[in-house]
């Protein structure tokens, strides 16, 4: 359980991690809130040979409105989002998926990007990006591009951003006017999600359900065609596809699946 040796580089801004990427190539890594990359190279499934510590840049932390979107700083940590007042009142469901995340010691150091880029589908916080149906900007260098969070989550631990590339920040819709909910079964607190689902403004997004947190599409379009809560859950794991695991097999975990977004759907429209 002992990483093996690296090199440790501490970033003072995003042009300076990008310039450090570009030095050191695929022998880099991001590091920020290291809740995901350290017990990888603990258990040697990750051995960087450069360690880029973003953690301090402290010109990537923030939330505060821009017009009819909430922007947070990537390196915003849970804990912010959590006691964050501005978000409580614009993007709610956000403030209280962070609540989620881990213990108080998790919180304190992870952050939004960092849960975000390491795409795991087990995560709380990509669950609810995706269904606020938020955007990413990515800074590398050809400059800033914005990706769909629907386009961000691209694989097993795989996201849009290259090994070049830095997230910056992301952008969500101010839903504080409408109803909103996260439903996550876990075997016990503190735990991943078994299952988790986040419902806000139509859209339904699952945790755990496949290779990458997914929306539930047939739960969506059987909404939007006006089917009543019970009947738009019961299609829930449609186009999912979930493992076994030592914590319940298949079917198990497509009855969370239904039962869970029925939840949401209910707390979310009452």
């Amino acid at each position: 359980m002992i990483p093996a040796g690296f090199d440790y580089v501490r970033a003072e801004s995003a042009e300076h991690a990008l310039a450090l990427l570009a030095e050191h190539g695929d022998e880099a890594k991001l590091l920020a809130g290291g809740h995901s990359l350290l017990p990888l190279m603990k258990l040697r499934l990750a051995v960087p040979g450069v360690l880029v510590d973003i953690a301090h840049i402290d010109e990537l932390r923030y939330i505060r409105v821009e017009g009819d979107e909430v922007a947070i700083g990537a390196l915003t940590r849970d804990r912010e989002l959590e006691r964050s007042e501005l978000l409580q009142s614009e993007v709610p469901l956000l403030a209280h998926v962070a609540a989620q995340v881990g213990d108080p010691q998790v919180r304190a150091r992870g952050t939004l990007g960092g849960s975000l880029v390491h795409g795991d589908s087990a995560s709380d916080l990509p669950t609810a990006v995706l269904a606020l149906g938020g955007s990413l900007v990515i800074q590398g260098p050809a400059g800033t591009r914005t990706v769909a969070a629907g386009d961000f989550f691209q694989g097993f631990f795989t996201t849009a951003v290259g090994e070049d590339e830095l997230l910056t920040e992301i952008r969500l819709p101010r839903t504080g006017g409408l109803g909103w909910a996260y439903e996550k079964f876990t075997r016990r607190a503190n735990d991943w999600p078994i299952v988790s689902a986040a419902v806000v403004d139509g859209r339904v997004a699952l945790a755990n359900s496949g290779p990458t947190v997914l929306r539930a599409a047939a739960t969506e379009a059987a909404l939007a065609s006006g089917a009543s809560n019970a009947d738009a859950a019961a299609v829930a794991d449609e186009g999912t596809s979930p493992s076994a695991d030592m914590h319940g097999g298949v079917e198990y975990r497509r009855h969370l699946t239904r039962t869970l977004v029925g939840r949401a759907l209910d707390t979310a429209s009452a």
